[in-house]
């Protein structure tokens, strides 16, 4: 009976050993870091990824996601400028946090710990949450509810550059906004339908300044056409010297003569030209009258 308590003891003692063990050994995750807690007092110095181990039922683990993280807001009704309300302004913001950092801002910042879905906390979760609701408010109330749409890309840099100033100042260099992206503009449906009909109005301004510049390009293309002309003109009226005149006569007369042409008739017009004829006779069938 002796022996069997003995035996007994070994066993459960062995059992003990072996929960004991399993229970001090802890895995941390490759991207995450680990906060170690005894007796309540958090250690300043984070624990990296790999196999650690702990006292059992003294010490205790947080695992901190150290890559990039997001929060998404949601259902927020910032009002424009124009002092109207937006019936839905969806929001994520994407942030890491220094590993080395994750511990210190653990006991700064005494938040509740908030679940990233994949088995990791998400540091300073509840502080970057607030910063990003309170930017997304204050950059929506400068922008009128008609250029909401339209300025969206800049409204996303006004709140990651607003969050980002306030995180900097309270803790430089340990949070860093990675990007910002607005998911949904949702304004009244009157502001709405207001922001369709500015829509429609600017596209049919944009077809008129290309009707209107396709009409400059065609007027440009016919002033040059009529100044080309105009050139060539002036061009051949410089060129219609009495001289050239007179050779062109002198040739036409030379032709008639040869065709055997009896008379040639001068027009009036060219009466300023003078005619130089040969000498000697043509021939047999030279002109035998000119006249004007």
């Amino acid at each position: 009976m002796k022996l069997n308590i003995t035996t007994i003891l070994r066993g459960a003692g062995f059992a003990v050993a072996v929960v004991a063990l399993a229970s001090s050994a802890y895995v941390i995750e490759t991207g995450n870091v680990g906060v170690k807690k005894t007796l309540g007092d958090i250690d300043t110095e984070e624990v990296g990824p790999g196999v650690h181990f702990k006292l059992p039922l003294v010490t205790s683990i947080e695992e901190y996601s150290a890559k990039e993280n997001q929060i998404d807001l949601e259902n927020l009704t910032p009002k424009a400028s124009d002092n109207l309300s937006l019936r839905d302004f969806d929001v994520t913001v994407y942030y890491t946090v220094r590993p080395d950092k994750i511990a210190d801002l653990r006991i700064k910042y005494a938040l509740p710990p908030s679940w990233n879905g994949a088995g990791a906390l998400l540091p300073v979760y509840e502080l970057v949450r607030k910063q990003a609701r309170s930017a997304a408010y204050e950059s929506v109330a400068r922008v009128p509810s008609l250029e909401l749409h339209k300025r969206r890309p800049q409204l996303e840099t006004d709140i990651q550059a607003s969050v980002q100033q306030s995180l900097d100042q309270a803790d430089p260099d340990a949070i860093n906004v990675s990007r910002v992206i607005i998911r949904s503009v949702r304004t009244d449906p009157s502001v709405e339908k207001s922001i369709q009909q500015a829509v429609a109005a600017e596209k049919q301004l944009e077809a008129k300044k290309v009707q209107v510049d396709i009409a400059k390009k065609d007027a440009e293309i016919e002033i040059a056409r009529a100044k080309g002309i105009a050139e060539s003109n002036r061009i051949i009226n410089d060129s219609l010297t009495p001289e050239y005149l007179q050779h062109e006569l002198h040739e036409a007369m030379m032709k008639f003569a040869e065709n055997g042409a009896g008379s040639v008739v001068i027009p009036a017009n060219m009466g300023n030209v003078q005619m130089l004829l040969p000498a000697e006779p043509l021939g047999k069938n030279s002109p035998q009258h000119v006249g004007q």
